[in-house]
């Protein structure tokens, strides 16, 4: 039986429709029952003259029998402070608490509940199964949101990385409202290796991955 990897590391290409715009590099690192989450993401190419800042985003918390339970998430955008974000998770108080510059919100924390890096790899300690569905409250410092997906197969994706069999998942976004498709690659615990994001006006941005090592 294979075993679980305690260090990730994974490069992914983002690209606006066939326009490569920037990399995303991630590390997860896993200490018994504790787990930290790092990705960069840079600009590459003409975008980088006219937007040099990195967005730094990190997640850290605990690991339980249910997987990641997140404390401490973290969105800073480099040259756009104004941007930055974050959250506290108390799974005590069942409090989350929304950071925004100086203000600070709290509202009920829902079980389950993930941030916007640790639900990537959330996934990993999930048994997923083509024909069900997947539902979680998801925040990315700024908001909380429900989030559901129906799982199917999605066959072998060819990727930079390599070639993965998959899952495949469907946020089924209504008329509107914005799609996320994700690409799970079930040999190595189902860690995503292309996402797509679909907004309401048709733009479309795709992370798909180009390099992966593990341990």
């Amino acid at each position: 039986m294979a075993v679980q990897p305690t260090d990730i590391r994974a490069t992914y290409d983002v690209y606006n429709g066939r326009l490569k715009i920037g990399r995303i590099e991630e590390r997860f690192v896993r200490d018994k029952d504790r787990y930290t989450l790092t990705s960069t993401t840079r600009a590459v190419g003409w975008l980088a003259i006219f937007n040099p800042g990195r967005i730094l985003v990190s997640s850290s918390g605990l690991v339980g029998p249910g997987g990641l339970q997140p404390l401490r998430f973290s969105d800073q955008r480099e040259h756009n402070e104004h941007k930055n974000r974050g959250a506290e998770l108390d799974w005590d108080t069942k409090r989350l608490t929304l950071v925004q510059q100086t203000q600070r919100t709290s509202v009920p924390l829902p079980e389950g509940t993930q941030d916007r890096l640790s639900a990537m790899y959330q996934f990993l300690f999930l048994s997923l199964k083509a024909g069900s569905t997947l539902d979680f409250p998801m925040t990315n410092g700024s908001k909380l949101d429900d989030y559901h997906y129906a799982i199917t197969q999605g066959g072998t994706l060819k990727t930079p990385a390599g070639d993965f069999n998959t899952l495949y998942l469907d946020s089924n976004a209504k008329k509107g409202e914005s799609r996320t498709e994700i690409w799970l690659a079930t040999q190595h615990f189902n860690l995503p290796c292309k996402m797509t994001i679909t907004e309401s006006d048709g733009d479309q941005l795709t992370q798909i991955l180009s390099k992966l090592e593990t341990r």
